[in-house]
Order: structure tokens, then sequence, then C-alpha cells
């Protein structure tokens, strides 16, 4: 049922109005609040909070905006404004610095791959670099890495190839581009504790028509978003591990918040 909760209303106001701000002065709202690498030249510990309120397109913000409505509604009713606010805000947070570690480590493995190729360059090497981490350039590198395996000495192909590598690790980590923004983490986070509050709710997922029970639905989506993160497809943007943070952190702060005895409703 679609309903404005309070919260939920301040909240798709300001995502909304933030868009509007991102579409008028483009990049510059998009590399001040995004969240960037650490390490990156972008990076600002602000990005923490303010990269879940900006969105890469409006297909994402309306997907995250229609989850937060049909959703946080139901969990706004059972702790109030103030509880849920800050359920929304922690889960958020906390996707975007278990996102960091992931990716610092993912960094970490290019940068030492790097440096590796560097110190001992051929054709596999450079074969390998883009397949583990530009796999959407597809074949486009093969001729290259053909005429290293021929050329083995050839110092001036030596010098391009590892000038290519530098520019893929610089692209991931100061491209403005790089960083990760929008909601998912946060709503990810809520759309775990409406499993655990309402575990027997049914739900119909568009475009299936077939009732699913919320606590199976949680279920079967973590295990996708986890086996997406494991095994990524070329090309793929989605911040799977975000996605799986939030879920963490809200099954954290729920269990804390059981503990200490609070009561629902």
């Amino acid at each position: 049922m679609f309903r404005l909760t309070p919260t939920v209303r301040t909240l798709l106001i300001i995502n909304v109005l933030i868009y509007f701000l991102q579409n008028q002065f483009g990049a510059q709202v998009t590399v001040l609040g995004a969240l960037y690498p650490i390490g990156s030249v972008y990076f600002q510990p602000w990005q923490f909070l303010t990269y879940m309120f900006l969105h890469g397109s409006f297909a994402h913000l309306f997907s995250n905006m229609l989850g937060l409505v049909f959703i946080g509604a139901s969990l706004e009713d059972v702790w109030g404004p103030k509880r849920f606010l800050t359920y929304w805000l922690i889960c958020g947070v906390g996707a975007g610095m278990l996102y960091q570690g992931v990716r610092a480590y993912e960094l970490h493995q290019m940068d030492t791959d790097r440096i590796a190729f560097q110190e001992a360059p051929s054709g596999v090497a450079f074969s390998n670099y883009f397949h583990n981490y530009l796999p959407e350039a597809g074949d486009s590198f093969s001729a290259v890495a053909a005429q290293m395996q021929r050329t083995p000495n050839d110092q001036s192909l030596i010098a391009s190839a590892t000038e290519t590598i530098q520019a893929i690790y610089d692209r991931a980590i100061n491209s403005p581009e790089a960083g990760m923004l929008g909601a998912s983490g946060a709503l990810f986070g809520v759309l775990f504790a409406f499993g655990f509050l309402f575990p027997q709710q049914s739900l119909i997922i568009f475009p299936i028509p077939i009732p699913i029970k919320a606590w199976l639905f949680v279920t079967l989506y973590t295990a996708y978003e986890l086996y997406q993160g494991i095994h990524p497809v070329p090309g793929d943007n989605v911040a799977h591990f975000a996605h799986l943070g939030g879920m963490l952190i809200g099954f954290i702060v729920l269990k804390i918040w059981q503990r200490n005895g609070t009561h629902y409703g």
C-alpha cells in the first residue's frame, strides 16, 4: 500500500531535491558527495553520509525510493520517526564503511598486480590484468598481449603496456566515476528489518504475480547479492557488497536493540 509516513516523506523529498541538484550542476555535486575510495583525490570523510542521498539515474532513484515508500512506512509505524531515521542512517553509513573495506582490498590487489607487471612484464600478465580488472574491455587488448609474447624485449611495447595498466589503476581510484552513490545500502537494511519483524508477511514482487513470504524473499535476495558480489558480471557497476553491508549492519542493530530490551509497537 502506497503511504507516506513523516520520515519516509522527508527522505523522499531530500533525495528528489538532491537528484535535481545533480541534474543542474552535474559532476560538481557527484564528486562532492559520492563515496570515493580512501586514497582517491576525491575522497572526503563526509561522503560516508552524503553518498546515500545521490543517485546515478532516475531509474536508480525511482527504484530506491519505491522500496523506501512501500517497506519503510511499515517500519516507521512500528518504531516511530526518530528510531526509523536512526536505523536508516546507521545502515547507510555502515554499508558505506563495509563497502570501503572490500574496495580497499580490491584496489590493494589491483596495485599489487600492477607492481608485479612492472617488475616482470609479459603478454600473459598484461592479458590477466585486463581479465581481472577491466573485463568489459573484451578482447581489445589481445593483440598487444600477443605481440608482447612474440617480442618480450620490445621496450617501447613494454612502456606502452605499463602506461596502460597504470591508467587502468588510476581510473579505478581517481576517476570522477569511481565513486559509489545511492540509498541502496540503507534500503537493504530496511528490507532486512522488514523480513526480521514481519517474516510471514506476503509480498508480491513485480513482475512475478506469486506471493512470497518476507523471510524467504530476504533470504533469496541475500544469496543473490552474495553470488553477484563474488562472481561479478563484466560491466556490472552495482555495489553488491554495499547491499550486503546494509543487511549485515541492520542485523547487528536489530540484535543490539533486541538485547537491550527494545519493544516494537
